[in-house]
């Protein structure tokens, strides 16, 4: 809105008849082609985002029919005679836009036809002063209009504001007040005048928009909540039953004590593909196996339950750790929606207490063993799903009676990774030394981890050789 208008200051004379040409024509073009969408969408559906678009359209084209008439008028109403509002004119006055001019010198008042129209007045009767005005409007906004109107003529602020009216014949509506004090050349407020328009309809398709969104909103909500739901429960019918203490095999020497843990995110954000698994093999080996799948979602859980089953039947039919990546690398490359994973196994024969692993774009596992700790040498292996024909090496470790072995996922350390998380899990070597059981360890590793806030999910599984 232009600064505060002087009385004798002379009017800007209108635009050119051919510039508002041209935007009008461009206008209809844009209505055209928004109606077409709208045409596009349907109108009976029970589907939320369709209700939204076809809404949203609706909004689009009242407010670009506004925009046709407003350039109308532009084009067609001559400008105003000094001290004389025009008359409206029927086929080219906007049906919802009116004005209003108060001279506070003269007392008098001059409205546009079109603001009886808005307002529910009577054309023959006389326009209401702006003491009057404000018995027109609901109860509840006339202390706004009065602190709009007042803002004006004294302090010289622009209103621009909204009430609602009671009309006898259409019940309450909705206005749209613009205007400006005009100051004389004393510098006082001489006069006021103000645009009026009736924005109703264009509100009640607000809220219809905002109903549709909210509801929309609520509908995904609720989608999420189901989703994670169900991640959750899949998770938990997949993963292990067991989480400490498990011995494998149950009897002899130089088996392996097991304790396993699952860390969930800290807030309620969606499930991803992690997991831990410890399965006895025909031939008396323990397969150990940590990995995860990126995504999040009943997509990652799903996959992830492909994966761990695909795990254990190849393991059970004694496929080594290295071929059985190659193949599990094959299987995601076969999938139809595009995943990476990441993944370790072992293969631990008690009799030797040797061991057998490969690795797939995966944190190597880590081995304490005196009260220090190191990272296994990784051999070659890259992420599961990131090139077809992969092949991955393999490479063995003689443990010791006493010795733990630590796998996880990435996140198992809050904010750190790789180099940086290896570290502050080997910290923990003094309190491995301490423990007696795999489950002590699992502990101090929840005790020093498991507190901190977290954004993902992380697995944890301990091997701990038995005399």
């Amino acid at each position: 809105m232009p600064s505060h208008l002087s009385a004798d200051r002379p009017a800007a004379p209108p635009p050119g008849r051919g510039p508002v040409d041209a935007l009008i024509s461009q206008t209809r073009r844009l209505k055209g082609e928004v109606d077409a969408v709208r045409q596009d969408t349907p109108q009976d559906t029970a589907d939320p985002r369709e209700r939204l678009r076809r809404a949203l359209c609706d909004l689009a084209l009242r407010q670009l029919d506004d925009l046709d008439r407003h350039l109308a008028q532009l084009r067609d109403d001559p400008p105003a005679a000094p001290g004389r509002l025009p008359a409206p004119r029927q086929e080219a006055l906007l049906s919802r836009v009116g004005s209003a001019e108060w001279d506070l010198l003269t007392d008098e008042v001059r409205w546009s036809g079109e603001l009886y129209r808005i307002l529910g007045r009577d054309p023959a009767a006389a326009p209401l002063t702006l003491d009057e005005l404000p018995s027109l409007v609901c109860d509840e906004d006339r202390p706004r209009l009065t602190a709009m109107v007042t803002g004006c003529l004294v302090d010289a602020r622009p209103i621009d504001g909204e009430f609602r009216v009671l009309r006898p014949d259409e019940g309450v509506r909705t206005v749209h007040m613009m205007g400006e004090p005009v100051l004389g050349a004393d510098g006082s407020t001489a006069s006021m005048w103000a645009v009026l328009r009736d924005v109703s309809e264009l509100r009640r398709c607000r809220r219809a928009v905002s109903e549709t969104r909210d509801s929309l909103h609520r509908q995904r909500h609720a989608a999420a909540r189901t989703e994670h739901r169900l991640a959750v429960e899949l998770q938990e019918a997949v993963l292990p039953t067991w989480h400490g203490p498990l011995r494998l095999p149950p009897a002899g020497p130089g088996t392996l004590d097991l304790a396993g843990a699952h860390l969930p995110p800290s807030t309620h954000t969606r499930i991803g593909g992690d997991w831990y698994d410890a399965l006895e093999l025909p031939d008396g080996a323990t397969l150990l196996s940590v990995g995860e799948l990126t995504g999040h979602g009943i997509g990652a859980a799903s996959g992830m339950a492909m994966m761990l089953g695909a795990v254990r039947g190849m393991a059970m039919t004694g496929t080594a750790p290295g071929p059985l990546l190659a193949c599990l690398d094959r299987l995601l490359d076969a999938t139809a929606q595009p995943v990476l994973g990441s993944a370790v196994c072992l293969r631990y024969r008690p009799g030797t207490r040797s061991l057998l692993w490969a690795q797939a774009g995966h944190p190597a596992p880590l081995l304490f063993r005196g009260g220090t700790g190191r990272a296994l040498d990784a051999p070659d292996g890259v992420l599961l799903g990131a090139t077809s024909g992969a092949s991955y090496g393999q490479a063995e470790e003689t443990l010791e009676a006493g010795d733990v072995l630590l796998l996880h996922t990435d996140g198992l350390v809050p904010g750190h990774a790789g180099a940086t998380a290896v570290r502050q899990l080997l910290e923990l070597a003094p309190h491995f030394a301490a423990a007696h059981t795999a489950q002590d360890c699992v502990r101090a590793v929840v005790r020093e981890f498991g507190e901190r806030e977290r954004d993902d999910d992380a697995c944890v599984l301990v091997a701990r050789v038995t005399p």
